[in-house]
């Protein structure tokens, strides 16, 4: 693929040489980046919508976090550039101590096939605002979307600044053999465990976007229609394969039957009588990610689990969100990620039941709760831990840049989005001024002071 050590040691180079270290430079990289995505909106729906039979709307929902991810972070570049002031302690003076964001070097950026665009460009905004120089690997699972970003990058970026990769596992595995001086992954746990093997060799940092079983709870004082209109949409978006769609749903058992009316109704607005026939809905990626989803769906019909949907394309591989009905947590459908449009629906009689179901599975990368008073929220915020929580709504917390994202454990390590996204490619450096007009002698041997002197003196 011709790759090798020169390369990533030049991209590095221009780093370490100081040529981006000035706003003018990581200004008019972001610049540059917003005339790409101004000047090719089509050709990048389009490519969605090859990929992944991603409608319009959805595919412009990639473009508008870019733009939404650049216009935050032009805006507050200078202050997050500017050195911060450190206070020094009396005993330490004279002196001047500030911390000073620095570039880590050369990027590693391998990109989802979700969201083949936005994921793997909406980091690469921050690395650049942070001063730093990228490879990009695209998903093969998305190709077309893998092809227009090696133009784009190629047509708007000089060679010296980034460099894209296109290719298959093997071509992963070749990237990572070399040395980078951040790694940022967005996929899957299993794969996010190899990056982490293949980065201790360098002890190389990284930055894992995965996701997990994320769970809605829906509590009895909800608004039953706008929190079915929002459970449907957030796993109806991108067909279900969106890593903070609500994964399963926990309702009180008082108000199960109304919401899953409720549910029914929604479906049949925003899908039509013939959901496999939307032009609303995109779908499944590949034949090997439909053959899973149509594995877990075909038990789930043995056992008679299905409440409604379900219905299947496979020559368009196409799949209709699925209302399930699941009456225990060791269900095959509360095992691993669903990452599709199939909803497990569970009883709770509490709360604190829903809470105790969580805990059995991984941190999840988003957590969603409808309804509840502020005791219920706060219950919810302290006893659990996940990338982030939403409340009444769903997925819409990774649309504001000043929200750092990212998950926690088996969900993931580290974060981006705005300012986030800028200390993650950074180095945060220390660095101390002293003067020589003010030496004391007592500091170097031999030592003439006493403990309790010191003690007194330095605290």
């Amino acid at each position: 693929m011709g790759l090798n050590s020169l390369k990533i040691n030049q991209l590095r180079s221009f780093v370490l040489d100081g040529k981006t270290s000035s706003i003018k430079w990581r200004l008019k990289q972001l610049k540059n980046f917003e005339i790409m995505l101004f000047e090719n909106e089509e050709k990048i729906l389009k490519a969605l919508s090859e990929d992944l039979g991603k409608p319009p709307t959805e595919a412009f929902f990639e473009i508008v976090a870019l733009k939404q991810e650049l216009s935050h972070t032009k805006k507050n570049l200078k202050k997050w550039m500017a050195p911060r002031s450190v206070k020094i302690p009396i005993s330490l003076q004279p002196g001047k101590a500030i911390i000073r964001a620095q570039p880590l070097g050369c990027i590693l950026i391998i990109g989802p096939w979700n969201y083949p665009f936005s994921l793997t460009l909406q980091p690469l905004i921050s690395a650049l605002a942070a001063g730093n120089t990228a490879v990009l690997k695209p998903s093969e699972h998305a190709p077309q979307t893998s092809h227009l970003i090696k133009r784009l990058i190629e047509k708007y970026f000089s060679q010296e600044i980034l460099q894209v990769f296109e290719g298959d596992a093997l071509t992963a595995k070749a990237l990572l053999e070399e040395k980078f001086d951040h790694i940022f992954f967005t996929g899957g746990e299993k794969i996010g465990k190899e990056i982490m093997k293949s980065a201790a060799k360098y002890l190389t940092p990284i930055t894992l976007e995965l996701g997990g079983k994320s769970p809605a709870i829906v509590l009895e004082d909800t608004d039953v229609k706008t929190t079915a209109k929002r459970l449907i949409w957030g796993k109806g978006l991108n067909s279900g394969q969106t890593c903070i769609a609500p994964d399963y749903v926990l309702v009180k058992e008082n108000i199960k039957e109304d919401l899953i009316k409720e549910m029914k109704k929604v479906i049949k607005e925003f899908y039509g009588i013939n959901p496999l026939k939307s032009i609303d809905s995109a779908r499944i990626v590949n034949n090997t990610q439909l053959k899973r989803l149509t594995g877990l769906l075909d038990n789930a019909i043995k056992h008679n689990q299905i409440i409604t949907g379900g219905e299947i394309d496979t020559k368009q591989k196409r799949l209709t969100i699925a209302l399930i009905n699941v009456s225990d947590t060791n269900d095959s459908l509360m095992k691993e990620e669903l990452f599709g449009p199939l909803l497990p629906i569970l009883t709770i009689k509490s709360l604190d039941n829903a809470i105790d179901i969580i805990k059995q599975n991984p941190h999840p990368l988003a957590i969603y709760m409808f309804g509840g008073k502020e005791i219920d929220k706060n219950k919810l915020i302290e006893k659990t831990r996940s990338g982030g929580i939403c409340l009444n709504d769903v997925v819409l917390q990774a649309g504001i840049p000043e929200l750092p994202f990212g998950g926690i454990g088996h969900s993931g390590m580290g974060r981006y989005h705005g300012k986030a996204g800028f200390d993650t490619f950074s180095h945060e450096r220390p660095i101390l001024e002293k003067q020589f007009w003010f030496d004391i002698k007592f500091r170097y041997p031999p030592y003439k002071l006493d403990i309790s002197f010191l003690k007194n003196f330095l605290g």
